[in-house]
């Protein structure tokens, strides 16, 4: 309706001004024309009068009766509807680009910095990003944004690719510019066959390449693309009953809260690097949490202090009283026994896991507790050795249990710490590998596991899994000390019985 009230406003306007110096309607030999948005931004009134003989003009409904005696008095040129749209809105190859990348724009993209520039540039309003904020959770939030941007203007798409550079997100836009330019050619193409001509020049190019002073895409730390986070497969009812007598009870829905701490950008005071590519973690692991059945929350950049209170407050939460387990999962730079915040201060690890011992967090006695911490524990990359011929598994030997101590007592006691157990990406003293493109090794292993194994698989059993295709994986990335890099993840179990998580079973159903 503004755009609509605007263009009545400059066709009136010009009208008033034509009359005025004897302006004669347009004919076949007057001056090319103008786009509807050089007449609302160039010069004054009279120029624009001066500069262009043949008008084209956008009428609503509403105007049409009146501002047709106007311009066939003119010589204006009515546009439709559709012409409208074309003008005023978004460019169809940047349109189509959004549509074909709108999976992993919806996974990857981290807003909270980014529609504070899409703001400063005037393409979305306060009230706008409070609408997004609404919804709940990253993905959702994704969602309304990507329903949102097509409709703010032309000029909407060369704005969001700026605002992802600004937020060091150049890994999405150079991915959307690259289907920009796939597009353009088959758009044309098809324009040109059915004799499409929009009278009009746009401000924005279709065939439009990427920058050249736009900073390369990261190296990939292996030679491929990601594949989509995975769908769960859910547990028979069979399954389920054949193995729960030796297994935790895990059938409450949800089944725990589960807890993110996520952090990808640090102070410039540390010397601590933008970690591209966490944020595909954190969407990875929020979805797959989500299609456990575990209700999620997350936090973005906290510092070591936030951290720390946010564990304290999950700890405490009295709804852990009514569900049977809980997750947690840090994702950040790191040091052995530690966790860095975005102040570059560390919260040390633990500090956390006491939170969620017996004696500070009765609510999840007997009850499994999983950690998973994707950061560094040294900063040696492991560069690995060759192989030699014979068996690739030594035995190992068991471990014994011990009967002391084992005199009744009128009250059940527990150690003070059990029933945990703890992924760790990398192992004491060594480096985590991360693809900026595809988040982290370690992550993208335990989604996959998990997703595909935990219908049938109890977590340590995943995990051993998660191990095995860590071993196997090896750094891409010629001409770097990354190259060929290796990594082994770990884990350490305090569980006392097998954890199933049995995905999309319904006790009694």
């Amino acid at each position: 309706a503004r755009a609509a009230r605007a263009v009545w406003r400059e066709l009136v306007l010009g009208a008033r001004i034509a009359a005025c110096i004897g302006l004669p309607p347009s004919g076949p030999c007057g001056p090319p024309s103008l786009p509807i948005a050089d007449q609302a931004s160039g010069g004054g009134p009279s120029a624009r009068c001066q500069a262009t003989a043949a008008r084209r003009v956008c009428l609503l409904p509403l105007e049409r009766e009146v501002g047709k005696l106007l311009a066939v008095e003119l010589g204006f040129v009515l546009l439709s509807p559709a012409r409208m749209l074309v003008a005023c809105g978004m460019q169809r190859c940047h349109q189509e680009a959004l549509k074909k990348n709108r999976v992993m724009l919806a996974k990857q993209l981290v807003l909270k910095e980014l529609m504070e520039h899409m703001i400063e540039k005037d393409i979305i309003t306060t009230e706008m990003m409070e609408m997004i904020q609404a919804k709940s959770g990253s993905f959702s939030q994704n969602v309304e944004f990507l329903n949102l941007l097509p409709k703010r203007g032309p000029n909407a798409f060369t704005a969001f690719c700026e605002a992802l550079r600004e937020t060091k997100q150049q890994h999405l836009e150079a991915m959307i510019l690259k289907t920009t330019s796939n597009l353009s050619n088959e758009i044309a193409r098809l324009e040109c066959c059915s004799g499409s001509n929009l009278p009009f020049s746009t401000s924005e190019s279709c065939n439009s390449k990427r920058p050249c002073w736009m900073e390369p895409m990261e190296h990939s730390l292996d030679n491929r693309d990601g594949p989509l986070v995975p769908s769960v497969k859910h547990c028979t009812p069979e399954f389920y009953h054949n193995h729960q007598h030796l297994a935790y009870k895990l059938i409450t829905e949800p089944r725990g809260l589960a807890l993110i701490l996520s952090n990808v950008h640090f102070s410039s005071e540390k010397d601590l690097e933008y970690r591209a590519g966490g944020d595909v973690d954190c969407t990875s692991l929020e979805m797959l949490f989500k299609n456990l059945g575990y209700q999620v929350t997350v936090f973005h950049d906290l510092t070591a202090q936030e951290m720390q209170n946010a564990l304290e407050r999950f700890s405490k939460l009295p709804d852990h009283q009514d569900v049977d387990s809980c997750i947690v999962a840090l994702l950040s730079h790191g040091v052995e026994g530690g966790a860095y915040g975005s102040d570059g201060k560390l919260l040390q690890l633990q500090e956390a896991f006491r939170l969620f011992d017996n004696a500070n967090c009765p609510n999840l006695q007997n009850k499994p507790k999983m950690f998973f911490i994707q950061a560094c524990r040294g900063d040696k990359t492991d560069r690995g050795v060759d192989q030699r011929d014979g068996k690739e598994w030594s035995d190992s030997p068991g471990c014994e249990e011990s009967d002391a101590n084992k005199e009744e007592n009128l009250k059940l006691r527990l150690p003070t710490c059990s029933d945990m157990i703890c992924g760790y990406a990398c192992l004491k003293g060594t480096a985590a590998m991360r693809n900026t493109k595809r988040g982290s090794w370690y992550i993208e292993a335990l989604t996959s596991v998990f997703a595909e194994d935990s219908r049938d698989t109890h977590v340590a059993d995943m995990l051993v899994k998660v191990n095995r295709q860590i071993k196997q994986r090896e750094g891409y990335a010629p001409g770097t000390e990354f190259h060929r890099c290796k990594e082994m993840s770990e884990y350490c179990s305090t569980l006392c019985r097998d954890l199933y998580l049995y995905p999309g079973y319904q006790a009694g159903k």
